[in-house]
């Protein structure tokens, strides 16, 4: 198993609670993004870059993917291919995407995207908060704790 990173849009806070799992369990985790960024020093953490454009990360992710890997994203598109092709994809706020739920938030994300196309002003989601990491973090702990061969 092999953890991917979403690692354009993906807090800080994220990438920290990220990084000292990978180091804790051995698993090894790779961030994908087309901009450069520090990733600290460890053989279980590697940064692949990617060119600019629309996609491009989202679509080196799923070309790479083996099933059973895990996505960290926020990207629901991208949740929804990686869970077509068997892996597991998990939001920065701690929710696991399934087969069960994935759909029904495809067509919240569509409806959302043409309330915003009509000019209704939808807001954003809200700033990622303490309550937000702890959650991300014990569902993370959980999925590496069924899912990863320990070192």
């Amino acid at each position: 198993m092999k953890i991917w990173v979403d690692a354009d849009a993906c807090p800080a806070v994220i990438k920290d609670i990220l990084f000292r799992a990978a180091e804790r369990t051995g698993v090894p985790m790779t961030l994908v993004a087309n901009h450069f960024m520090r990733i600290p020093p460890s053989r279980h953490i590697d940064f692949l870059h990617v060119s600019a454009g629309f996609d491009v990360a989202d679509n080196e992710i799923v070309k790479r993917l083996a099933a059973g890997d895990l996505v960290i994203t926020a990207d629901i598109p991208l949740a929804a291919e990686v869970v077509e092709k068997g892996g597991h994809a998990l939001n920065p706020r701690g929710e696991l995407y399934t087969v069960d739920n994935i759909k029904e938030r495809l067509v919240m994300r569509d409806f959302m995207d043409t309330l915003r196309a009509s000019g209704i002003d939808t807001g954003g989601p809200a700033a990622l908060n303490q309550s937000d990491r702890q959650t991300f973090a014990n569902q993370l702990d959980q999925f590496l704790t069924r899912h990863a061969k320990r070192p």
